[in-house]
């Protein structure tokens, strides 16, 4: 038996293409997110100065007036120890299972900005923005001194 191959009318018009044009700008979309979240889980880095702290290396990156620290009472916090400030709900960041970054909500309620990679010796920094800020700098003593040097005791 022999057979014959009928080809089908193509599609009329080039709308078919605009189809694929949201999803291949959501794929890389999503492969950026992935990468900047992966840069920074290994070159996030912190900037204190009079101007204030200002995050780099991540996706939530940005700057809190030095003002808007409450200096005084920043300390450095063992979340395990601190069951209260424990992350809990993640509002819009990423929670991998060693780096968590951007918007949380800690046990007790309050909202926290975080660029966490080690519960044991976290930095925590009171705002006046109603929002505390979790940290993992390499030397929490040094950058707490620095915080309380430099930001008002509120």
């Amino acid at each position: 038996m022999n057979s014959t191959i009928y080809a089908m009318i193509p599609a009329s018009g080039g709308r078919m293409g605009w189809i694929l044009v949201p999803i291949v700008l959501i794929a890389v979309g999503a492969v950026f997110l992935l990468g900047r979240t992966l840069y920074g889980a290994h070159n996030a880095s912190f900037e204190l100065s009079d101007q204030g702290l200002v995050f780099h290396g991540d996706i939530y990156g940005g700057r809190i007036a030095l003002a808007d620290l409450r200096g005084g009472a920043a300390r450095i916090v063992d979340l395990s120890a601190e069951p209260g400030l424990k992350p809990v709900r993640r509002t819009m960041g990423t929670a991998l299972p060693s780096y968590r970054s951007g918007w949380f909500r800690l046990a007790d309620g309050e909202k926290a900005l975080l660029y966490l990679t080690a519960q044991s010796r976290a930095l925590y920094i009171p705002t006046t923005k109603g929002y505390s800020v979790l940290l993992s700098p390499e030397d929490p003593d040094r950058m707490l001194a620095d915080v309380q040097r430099l930001a008002p005791s509120k």
